[in-house]
Order: C-alpha cells, then sequence, then structure tokens
C-alpha cells in the first residue's frame, strides 16, 4: 500500500492545474513579476474575503507579523505577550523588533492562550498581544478584545493555520488591530512558495505597512525609514488568486476529514481529541490528537512510539511541536525553567497529527485510524 502523507498537494494541483497554469504563463507573458495589478488585485480579494478594507501582500506569514510590529514602533524596551506553543516565527518577530516576548500558558482543550492567566503577564511594558489561532483553531476574540481594550494594547493576529476560520461568523484577522496570514504551501491557502499579508482597517497604518516592505519606502529612491524588502511577487499572487476560489470549499471538505475522525476515534483509549473553541469554526490547517500515555511511560515516549508504529504501516503523522519556545536554546535568557508553563509542556509530550487534507478519502481515514488502534493496543 502506498503511504498516506500529512498533506498531498498533488491531489490540490490535479483538480486545478489548468487554471493554475494559465494565470503563472499570463504573469510571465506579461514581464511584470514583483508589484503591478495582479499583486494589487490579490490583495483586494483577500481585503474583501476576510472582511478589511486593506490587504498588504508580502514575502511570508514571519514578515507580517514583523511589519505589524514595525507599524505599530514597538521595539527595544517593549513586552508583547504570546504563546510558548507555535511555530517560532512568532515570537521570532518579537525579538527581531527589539522587544520581548512573554509567554502565557494555554488551554489543553484548544492548544489556544489561556485567557485567564493573560492579565498576570501584563505589565506597564506591555504594548501588544499576538495570539496565535493555532491549527486554525480561532481563539476566543471576544475575551481578547475586551482585555486589549481594558488596558489599550495591540492585538496582532497570527492567522498563519487559521485563513477561513470564524470567530462568531467574523473571519480572523478582521477582529484584531492587525491579521497576519501565512501562504506557505502547507497552508489552507497555500502558494507555490512564500508568501504572506497582513489585513487590516486603518488606510493610514496600511500605507505605513507598504512604506516598511518598500525598503522603507513611499516614493521611489527616497526613504524616511529603514525598511525592509518583503513583497509578494506577482507568480504567487495569481496562484493564490485561483485557490482563493477555492478556499471556503476547501474548508468546508477540511471539516467534513475532521468530523468523521471525531465519530472514528470516539471512546478509543489513550486519545484525547481535538475541539473547537465554542464560538469558533475551525479552519483544520491540522487534526492533532493527545496520546495520554499509560501509567509508567514517559509521555513523549509513548507518542513517538505510536508515530513509528504508524509509520510502519505507512502513515506519516506529524508532531506539532516537540519543543515549546520557553524552552528553546535561543529563549533561555528569558528566564523560563522547565516548570513554567505546565500545560504546554505536557502537550508538547502527548501532540500527534494526523493526515489532514481535504482530498483525503474516508477510506484512507479508516486506514490511518486501524493502525492507530493497532499502535495504541500492541
Amino acid at each position: 500500500m502506498s503511504n498516506i502523507p500529512p498533506l498531498d498537494l498533488k491531489r490540490q494541483y490535479q483538480a486545478i492545474g489548468a487554471d493554475v497554469s494559465a494565470a503563472v504563463l499570463e504573469v510571465l507573458a506579461s514581464g511584470a513579476y514583483i508589484g503591478g495589478s495582479v499583486v494589487q488585485n490579490f490583495e483586494q480579494q483577500f481585503a474583501s474575503y476576510v472582511g478589511t478594507t486593506e490587504s498588504v501582500g508580502c514575502n511570508s506569514g514571519t514578515d507580517a507579523l514583523y511589519l505589524a510590529l514595525r507599524a505599530m514602533k514597538i521595539g527595544a524596551g517593549d513586552e508583547v505577550i504570546t504563546t510558548p506553543f507555535t511555530f517560532i516565527a512568532t515570537a521570532e518577530t518579537i525579538s527581531e523588533v527589539g522587544a520581548k516576548p512573554v509567554f502565557v500558558d494555554i488551554d489543553p482543550t484548544t492548544f489556544n492562550l489561556d485567557l485567564s492567566q493573560l492579565a498576570t503577564a501584563i505589565t506597564p511594558r506591555t504594548k501588544a498581544i499576538m495570539p496565535v489561532h493555532l491549527f486554525g483553531n480561532p481563539l476566543d476574540m471576544t475575551k481578547l478584545m475586551s482585555i486589549s481594550n481594558q488596558h489599550n494594547l495591540i492585538v496582532i493576529e497570527d492567522c498563519a493555520q487559521a485563513t477561513g476560520a470564524k470567530w462568531n461568523g467574523k473571519q480572523v484577522g478582521s477582529i484584531g488591530h492587525f491579521g497576519c496570514f501565512s501562504f506557505f504551501p502547507t497552508k489552507n491557502l497555500g502558494a507555490c512558495g512564500d508568501g504572506g499579508a497582513i489585513t487590516i482597517n486603518d488606510p493610514i497604518l496600511a500605507a505605513d505597512l507598504r512604506m516598511y516592505r518598500e525598503h522603507g519606502s513611499r516614493q521611489r529612491y527616497y526613504h524616511e525609514a529603514i525598511g525592509v524588502n518583503s513583497r509578494l511577487d506577482a507568480i504567487q499572487a495569481a496562484v493564490l488568486q485561483v485557490k482563493l476560489q477555492h478556499l471556503d470549499r476547501w474548508n468546508q471538505q477540511r471539516a467534513a476529514v475532521a468530523a468523521r475522525y471525531q465519530e472514528l476515534l470516539v471512546n478509543i483509549p489513550n486519545i484525547i481529541t481535538p475541539q473547537t473553541t465554542p464560538g469558533g469554526e475551525s479552519a483544520w490547517n491540522q487534526y492533532t490528537i493527545r496520546l495520554v500515555a499509560p501509567s509508567g511511560i514517559e509521555a513523549a515516549a509513548y507518542r513517538d512510539r505510536v508515530r513509528a508504529s504508524l509509520q510502519a504501516a505507512g502513515i506519516i503523522s506529524m508532531i506539532y511541536y516537540p519543543l515549546p519556545l520557553h524552552l528553546q536554546e535561543v529563549y533561555r535568557d528569558l528566564g523560563y525553567p522547565a516548570g513554567s508553563f505546565p500545560v504546554t509542556e505536557l502537550v508538547s509530550h502527548q501532540v500527534l497529527s494526523l493526515p489532514m487534507f481535504p482530498e483525503i478519502t474516508p477510506e484512507e481515514q479508516q486506514r490511518v485510524v486501524y493502525a492507530l488502534k493497532d499502535a495504541i493496543s500492541s
């Protein structure tokens, strides 16, 4: 039997390849590869999809976070609150502007920030909160915005894994002050390379974002700030225009895949299935279970054993994330010892992401679950 991968972009391309190829060839024939109408049209379409007045394309989701921080003049001496259970880009961008990442533990059910612990992390130096809608599951943005308004804090939504997710019917990326998106190929809306965007409702800040992404320049060869080169190229914008038309359908298929997993995994011992935040609609970028080790077995060793068994059966799973950010070597100087965030540390030893993509078949999901049952019982 062939392997079941965590994501199969070949199947996606088979369905839309003709349209993608035509769009790319049109850009190649135009000779306009950086900026231009294709990028501008995608920015407008993406803003309309998310529900904001502005969208600023950039080189990556990482740069989207960085540019949002720069636009708000966040830097040395400032603190930004975020989660230790995410890809390093979230905290990395805070460090890149000279600010200090301040971590808060997560909710074990949703994998997102535990908002009940947020107030204790706020200090006079706190300038912003950077929540992550992890695995596509939206955070409770009503509670978060209430807290941010009370303390006059900027909210920069990390929507890298959550394009199309909703909170109380509104798209993530339209609720905070900034929405930061990644178009890395593995994302729900993925380019054929790197790409990102910032969504915002403030035209003045949007102009600042464009200035920073263009080497600190509003007018060519005139520079008012130290910026970066972070442009979304026209070929990627063309690909994204095609894919954006299919995104809602793909997300609906992802939701159906998740619901099928929930049914197949019910009452299986040692497994905790993921739950959507009440009031939210997940984009299901990942379907991530927690494996509870039997008494006397170390959690990570048990998870790794199950994963190896799945791989032997041709099921390729992923671990997001095996080592929390506060325990990474690069952040040792922040002074968070082991035990600082017990939920994050426990979950990092338990999580396993099963194959999740719109085109996975019910038969393949059955095979995943059978292999998982065998691995748990062995």
